[in-house]
């Protein structure tokens, strides 16, 4: 059995995996919010990127699909935008509006002082371009190891909507059918990988001055590594087999990849194909989610961790702390899901069927949820 005779649109995993990887990017984030990181470069590097990398590989799958069912521009950027954009500007709302100044009152400072400040509509506008700009609203939250940043999950959106747009423009060209395209900037891409020095883990997300050279293009290859190989699969599903077996050759392969410089040059291929045919191959109905609150996981979970923080929880186990940050988020991803991702869902649903017609709607693909650190 083929990729493509697996995958069914209606009835599969990849909900579930990006709950699942949410989760994940949940769990090793709290090592650096702790202001403690894991000493062996092999799980530091695969626990701070696996989740993320996961995200992109199933949305390189899942974007290129959308694109190829229906190669219509408006359509196409206004189903993107619907899904990204109005659960950010209310996180980024949310965040400045209500987060910071609880956290100031957390700390027995002055909450109205920051909120009739300039410093949370600064923060909203300075982040509205989906890239990651404002880190601090007015200096908040501090106090605690990972002080002076508010959400750092939001730094993958930019490069998401990167690969949206690069997808566009490949489909504009004429070329999103062409196999060899996603596999060539998967090379290009990897190439670029291995001829750069070292990344050390975390400083290049954090500490970026004196090397933004290094960290953008380290970041460039990450995404289009990660978002090709999951286009790869996709356009080359008639032929790759989808098998359990070669599901467990492939977590093997990333496991191993761990110790590289950078994993992603051998086991970007592994990676997505573990995840998209794994998930493809899983047709259980209890994995079948309808209710998608990943992404509201992903976005409102760092906020919360460091809210969490400044309660002085950061003393517990942190397998606990994993586990109270996920409950305390649940809620708010919830309502994201709920009171803003389901009805611009359904926004799209509408846009889709009078831009496309009766094809789109017969291929109901799953909502494209972005990735996260």
């Amino acid at each position: 059995m083929k990729i493509g005779q697996a995958f069914d649109p209606r009835s599969n995993a990849l909900n579930a995996w990006r709950l699942a990887l949410a989760a994940e990017v949940i769990f090793w984030h709290t090592y650096p919010v702790r202001g403690h990181l894991p000493p062996l470069r092999a799980v530091l590097q695969l626990g701070l990127s696996v989740g993320v990398d996961g995200f992109f590989a199933i949305s390189g799958f899942l974007i290129t699909a959308s694109w190829i069912s229906n190669p219509r521009l408006r359509a196409y950027l206004a189903a993107r935008a619907l899904r990204i954009l109005p659960g950010f500007y209310v996180c980024l709302i949310v965040t400045a509006f209500v987060f910071a100044p609880l956290s100031v009152a957390i700390q027995g400072g002055s909450p109205a002082r920051l909120l009739f400040s300039f410093a949370p509509l600064e923060y909203v506008l300075k982040n509205s371009a989906v890239m990651w700009l404002k880190f601090d609203v007015g200096g908040t939250p501090h106090g605690i190891p990972n002080a002076g940043i508010w959400n750092a999950s939001l730094w993958s959106l930019f490069w998401e909507v990167m690969c949206y747009l690069v997808v566009a423009a490949i489909g504009l060209a004429g070329l999103a059918n062409r196999r060899w395209v996603s596999l060539s900037i998967l090379v290009v891409a990897a190439i670029g990988a291995s001829l750069m020095p070292p990344v050390t883990f975390p400083e290049v997300f954090h500490r970026p001055e004196g090397n933004i050279a290094t960290t953008l293009v380290f970041m460039v290859c990450r995404a289009a590594i990660m978002f090709s190989a999951g286009a790869l699969l996709y356009q080359w599903r008639d032929v790759i087999p989808a098998r359990w077996s070669l599901v467990a050759v492939s977590v093997v392969i990333v496991l191993v990849a761990g110790q590289l410089p950078d994993y992603r040059v051998v086991a970007a291929i592994p990676l997505a194909y573990a995840v998209i045919v794994s998930g493809s191959l899983l047709h259980n109905k209890r994995l079948r989610l309808r209710t998608d609150v990943s992404y509201g996981m992903y976005i409102y979970a760092y906020p919360t961790q460091q809210l969490l923080a400044i309660l002085g929880l950061l003393s517990l186990n942190p397998f606990v702390f994993c586990l109270t940050v996920a409950v305390a988020t649940l809620p708010l991803a919830a309502a994201s899901w709920f009171l803003i991702e389901k009805p611009a869902r359904s926004l799209k649903s509408r846009f889709r069927r009078r831009s496309a017609g009766a094809r789109e709607a017969a291929m109901a693909l799953p909502p494209e949820v972005p990735g996260a650190a």
